[in-house]
C-alpha cells in the first residue's frame, strides 16, 4: 500500500476550462492586435479618428478641438442638437466655454444605422465630422474638406 495515489480533490483549485472530452472554453478567437478583437464602438473611434487626422493636415487648430463619439444623442443634450422623431441627428458642436474647448460630436449607433458596410460607414463619418468641424469654423465644408460630397457613400 505504499504506492497508493491521492485521490484528487473535489474541489480543484481555480477554474474548470474544458470538460473531461478536452472540450469548452479555450480563450480569445484571435489576438487582441488584429482587427477581428476590436469591437464596433473601437473600430467607430478608429473612423472618427482616421477623419480628424486627415483634416489636421490641413487645419492645425483642429488640435485644440476635443473629438468625442457618444452611442445616441441625448433628448437634453447641450449644443444645437434639436431634434424629433422625424430627424436625428448624426453628430453636434458644443463651443468652448470656461476654460473648456470646443468639442465635435459623433453618433455611433444613428451612423450604423445608415450605413451598410465600412467603406460607407467611414465616408458617412467623414462627411459628419467635416459638417461639424465646418460649423465651429464658421467656414462651409468644402471650405475645410475639398473632397466633401464627392459621393463616396450611398444614399
Amino acid at each position: 500500500m505504499d504506492n497508493l495515489v491521492p485521490p484528487r480533490a473535489a474541489s480543484a483549485p481555480g477554474p474548470r476550462r474544458r470538460d473531461r472530452h478536452g472540450r469548452g472554453m479555450r480563450g480569445p478567437i484571435a489576438p487582441p492586435q488584429v482587427p477581428l478583437a476590436a469591437s464596433r464602438a473601437e473600430m467607430f473611434a478608429d473612423l472618427v479618428q482616421d477623419s480628424v487626422e486627415r483634416l489636421e493636415r490641413r487645419w492645425p487648430q483642429l488640435a485644440d478641438i476635443d473629438f468625442l463619439v457618444l452611442e445616441v444623442p441625448r433628448l437634453d443634450g447641450p449644443g444645437d442638437g434639436t431634434w424629433n422623431e422625424e430627424a436625428v441627428p448624426l453628430g453636434g458642436t458644443v463651443a468652448a466655454r470656461e476654460g473648456r474647448p470646443a468639442r465635435v460630436v459623433v453618433y455611433r449607433r444613428p451612423v450604423e444605422i445608415r450605413t451598410k458596410g465600412r467603406d460607407e460607414r467611414a465616408a458617412l463619418v467623414h462627411e459628419v465630422v467635416v459638417e461639424q468641424v465646418a460649423e465651429l469654423l464658421g467656414l462651409n465644408p468644402e471650405t475645410v474638406d475639398p473632397r466633401y460630397g464627392d459621393g463616396d457613400g450611398e444614399e
